[in-house]
């Protein structure tokens, strides 16, 4: 038992100094947002949910209105993550560039050395998936989506089902974190697009040194962004159908894990799920995470507390759907998934992670969780970043070869939900 309460209070030093090392985090005021997400309401005829002109400045009314907004959006989810499929879909070549969120020396250092490689010709160009994003924000930039093409070599068996998997990285991840593991991907014969989030990487407007508005104190924003990821990724599916590819997956790490999983909610074609860091609610995670202290401070500021913040994101909030998963499995999709989560995370509280574990047991879904003995930023470091990549490497792996072998209306085996209810019962 000393042991063991001394890892923790090492770990959870080792995961504050990591949460509090970059020093660009900025507090931004509350702000109700209407604004973001008011076309989307007239477009689909739900303009009656909006506040009235006069009581914008009221933030009881603005609140109360924000509320009936979240309530529609959960009730008719299927058009808030519905889409009209994009027109203009072209692959663009180009030198990879790292788009670096934090201002460390040694992060500016290999942005220098990579723009140094690529402007001597030692960089080889790689490509791209471009295409307008059907949710518009004010930044075109934010607006054009990128994702990074890595085709799987062609197998010598034709008859073999093309398969393909869209990989999210974590908030504030550089343009080249997880592409290591889209590597891993060709290696087994699964093609990859690795997604830049909403205001990530290319896509972060020139005004902001973080990806700051993919999660913030504005209300309104934060939904739209979330949406926009949702219907990018389910975009790409669309884009990987037409090169002909059958069977698909999404993997999702921390906030990526979040839109994975509506993504999936809403769209049956993601039969493969890598949940890396997964929770419930939103707003729980943003108020109780050590990296969104900032934004937290905001909202209290504001007067917001947990649980009316949690109903101002519960249209974004897997919680929300969870009795979708149940809908999705008696429909005969028979989705795949992994959840991993940590012991000593920080940001997405244990608690949090073990309900999202329990909430697929309940479901009867097969799912695999593994739990990882560090916290949320730790698992980037040696040796947890391997444990992490071996968990989801071997899940992808095996999950493909199981749609492969077992054709599309067959289940997983059912010893993983074996596994999953010991594991459950064990903690």
């Amino acid at each position: 038992m000393m042991l063991k309460n001394w890892y923790a209070r090492w770990m959870y030093a080792w995961e504050t100094r990591l949460t509090t090392r970059d020093e660009n985090r900025v507090v931004r005021p509350l702000e109700w947002g209407f604004e973001w997400i008011e076309p989307f309401l007239k477009a689909h005829g739900f303009d009656h949910a909006l506040p009235a002109r006069d009581t914008l400045q009221n933030d009881a009314a603005s609140e109360v209105a924000m509320l009936r907004i979240n309530e529609l959006l959960i009730r008719h989810s299927d058009q808030f993550f519905g889409y009209e499929k994009p027109t203009d879909f072209r692959l663009e070549e180009r030198h990879p560039e790292l788009f670096p969120t934090n201002v460390r020396p040694e992060t500016l250092a290999q942005d220098a050395e990579i723009k140094r490689q690529a402007a001597e010709g030692l960089l080889h160009p790689a490509q791209f998936l471009r295409f307008t994003s059907p949710e518009r924000t004010p930044f075109p930039e934010n607006d054009l989506v990128n994702a990074r093409w890595y085709p799987a070599p062609a197998h010598k068996d034709p008859e073999r089902p093309r398969q393909a998997i869209i990989v999210l990285p974590q908030w504030n991840a550089d343009a080249f974190s997880h592409n290591a593991l889209c590597a891993i991907f060709n290696r087994m014969g699964i093609s990859a697009l690795r997604l830049s989030k909403p205001y990530h990487d290319i896509r972060r407007p020139a005004e902001l040194e973080r990806s700051d508005y993919a999660v913030s104190a504005n209300i309104g924003r934060t939904l739209s962004a979330c949406r926009q990821a949702v219907v990018d990724i389910r975009c790409c599916v669309d884009w990987l159908e037409e090169q002909g590819y059958e069977h698909f997956g999404v993997l999702g790490t921390s906030l990526g894990s979040c839109y994975a999983f509506l993504a999936s909610v809403h769209d049956p074609r993601l039969r493969v799920n890598a949940f890396n860091h997964a929770s419930t609610s939103f707003g729980d995670v943003v108020w109780d995470g050590q990296s969104t202290r900032h934004i937290r401070q905001a909202l209290e500021q504001a007067g917001l507390t947990q649980e009316r913040l949690r109903a101002l994101w519960a249209s974004i909030s897997p919680v929300s759907y969870f009795d979708r998963i149940m809908t999705a499995k008696a429909g005969g999709q028979h989705k795949r998934a992994l959840l991993v989560y940590a012991d000593y995370d920080l940001t997405f509280p244990r608690e949090y992670s073990l309900q999202v574990v329990e909430a697929f047991r309940h479901a009867g879904l097969n799912f695999e969780p593994r739990v990882l003995p560090c916290g949320h930023y730790t698992t980037g470091e040696t040796p947890f970043k391997y444990i992490d990549g071996w968990y989801m490497g071997s899940f992808v792996y095996r999950a493909f070869k199981a749609l492969r072998a077992e054709g599309p209306s067959l289940a997983m085996e059912e010893p993983t939900q074996q596994a999953a209810e010991e594991e459950v019962g064990t903690r």
